[in-house]
Order: structure tokens, then C-alpha cells, then sequence
């Protein structure tokens, strides 16, 4: 079994090897997504490589201000003028999560693929995979660095943007000294900390606030108090002028209830297809639960997207987790 760092080398070989990429992360981009697709576009424009990035959906308009975020295509809206064969697929837990993009790739496509998803696959020709780091930003970080490019504060504050978001502000149980380290340096090129925490950590659009209380209506707990849950259906988010971005944070909310050992949010998409989103205290490894049912993560942050009618999913979905506790 290679090294970590016989990764990072394949990975570099790829990049130097190949031309004209495409970079894409998961469907409904998240912080790491958005900051390892920059990441990786700022590297190859460093190598002088020609690439394009994409997203099966938009990128949340509060990510625009890294480098190059505004020119991630929207994959509902653009159709590809050509497919790719060489590929980076960043944060993607799965092949699947990169969406309905797959289409803009070539049938003999070759994957690089860069994640920290304890369940993901190696589905890549070439796999960076280390699930002990505590975002996609932290392995690009390394990548950077074993590729002895200069940082700028355009790489730095989107590698800081990533790892902040997956720590959730420095918080959980993945921020290790060496991602202290990594933030540290990352400050050392220019980050302004304090205004990324604000933006990302502490500010609520009005819509964000409007479906959080419509969520917090729905709170449920089970008999003996360790299951927590909330669900948001597609009335409350058309009535409070939601995005998808706005459900960033709603499944901590029944998490952090005193006692509480699992958490969930279930995203009502219509009448037959629900995204669970698990939270875990670290008692129950919510990871392998996702996995049960199509999903996969961490083990104490996962998720899953679940067809069949959503009172089942719901009442299926918590009985499992009984069991599990």
C-alpha cells in the first residue's frame, strides 16, 4: 500500500503530466468544495495549465471572494463545449457525488482524486485519500507544499477558507496540531482570520434565520433523549425565499441539545426523495449509517440521499439510529 507521500507524488506527476483539466467537487458545494476547486485551479494556473471549473449546481454567492470562485461554471446551466479526459475531482466522497458533470467527461477520463472521506472508494486512476485530515484544503495544502510552490494570499485564504469551514471554526474533534499548524502558517501569507470567521462562521441572511425557525418548529426527540431531530420541506423553503446554502449549520442545531448523542436534518427534496444529514456526538460512528443508506462521510458528520416516500424515510431513518445506540 503507497505512502501518503507516494500519493502526493503521483498526484504531482499527474498535473505535470497531463493538460487542459477539468476540476469539479460535489453536488451543493460546501466550503472545502468551493476552496479545494480554487485551490486547484491556482495551482495549475501557477504550472501554466489550461483548466476549467465546474459545479453540478452555483456556487454560494458568500464564496465569490476567493480567487477565481465566481468562475466555477454552473453545470444546470452551461452545456459542455467539449468533454474532458483528465479530471481532479476534489471532496468527492464518490464518483456519483460529482453529479450530473460526469457527462462533460470523456469516456477514457482519468481521475485525480483528492478527498478525506473515511468511505471513499479510490475511485480515481490516481487517489490522494487521507481521512485523518481534517478537510480536502488540508491534503492541497500539502500538495502545495510538496510541489514547492510559492503561496499567495489568494491560495492561502481559500486553503483557510476550507479548513476553517470543515473545523467548524476550530471546534471539532478534527482540529489537530497539525491543522493549527497549517492555519498559523496560512495567516503568516495574508489571511485576514477574524473577517473569514465572521463572514462564514457568524453572519445569517434573513432567509437563513426565516427556515431556521421554520426547522426548529419540527424538533423531535426520541424517548430517551439521545436522538434529535428537525426536518425543512420544500413549502418552508419557498416561503421564506431559501437557498440551498441556507441549510449550512441547521443539523448542529439539534445536535448541541444537552444529551443529545446524534443529531439529524432531513431535507424534504419532494414527496419520494430526502437528504439526511447526520450529526454524531461520537458514540455512533454516523458514517457508517449514511453508507446503509447510499450515503457516506465521517464518523461523526455524514449524509445521504434517500428515495422513497419521506415519513418512512424519517421513521426508518430513526429507528436505525435506536438500534445503533
Amino acid at each position: 500500500m503507497q505512502t501518503y507521500e507516494q500519493a502526493l507524488q503521483q498526484g504531482k506527476e499527474f498535473l505535470l503530466e497531463h493538460d487542459d483539466f477539468l476540476i469539479v467537487s460535489h453536488v451543493q458545494p460546501d466550503g472545502d468544495a468551493v476552496s479545494s476547486t480554487v485551490m486547484v485551479g491556482w495551482l495549475l494556473s501557477c504550472l501554466g495549465k489550461k483548466f476549467t471549473m465546474i459545479n453540478e449546481g452555483p456556487i454560494p454567492p458568500r464564496m465569490h471572494y476567493m480567487w477565481g470562485a465566481s468562475h466555477i461554471l454552473n453545470g444546470t446551466l452551461e452545456q459542455p463545449s467539449k468533454p474532458y479526459q483528465y479530471v481532479v475531482c476534489v471532496d468527492c466522497a464518490d464518483y456519483e457525488r460529482v453529479g450530473r458533470v460526469k457527462h462533460w467527461f470523456t469516456e477514457e477520463k482519468q481521475i485525480l482524486n483528492i478527498d478525506h472521506h473515511p468511505t471513499n472508494n479510490g475511485y480515481g486512476e490516481v487517489n490522494i485519500i487521507k481521512d485523518d485530515a481534517a478537510a480536502t484544503a488540508e491534503i492541497l495544502y500539502d500538495l502545495v507544499e510538496h510541489m514547492g510552490l510559492p503561496w499567495d494570499k489568494d491560495a492561502a485564504t481559500a486553503a483557510y477558507t476550507g479548513i476553517l469551514t470543515d473545523t467548524g471554526g476550530f471546534r471539532y474533534a478534527n482540529t489537530s496540531p497539525k491543522v493549527m499548524a497549517i492555519a498559523s502558517a496560512l495567516l503568516s501569507h495574508g489571511v485576514n482570520g477574524p473577517e473569514l470567521a465572521e463572514l462564514l462562521l457568524e453572519q445569517m441572511t434573513l432567509p437563513q434565520l426565516k427556515v431556521l425557525t421554520k426547522a426548529l418548529d419540527t424538533l423531535h426527540l426520541s424517548e430517551d433523549r439521545k436522538i434529535a431531530w428537525v426536518v425543512v420541506t420544500p413549502q418552508d423553503m419557498e416561503e421564506c425565499g431559501a437557498a440551498n446554502d441556507d441549510l449550512e449549520g441547521i443539523v448542529n442545531y439539534p445536535r448541541n441539545i444537552q444529551g443529545v448523542e446524534v443529531g439529524i436534518f432531513f431535507k424534504i427534496i419532494t414527496d419520494d426523495v430526502v437528504k439526511v444529514s447526520f450529526r454524531s456526538g461520537g458514540t455512533v460512528d454516523v458514517a457508517s449509517l449514511a453508507k446503509e443508506f447510499g450515503g457516506g462521510g465521517h464518523i461523526r458528520a455524514a449524509g445521504a440521499r434517500v428515495e422513497g416516500p419521506w415519513t418512512e424515510t424519517v421513521e426508518q431513518v430513526v429507528e436505525r439510529v435506536k438500534k445503533e445506540l
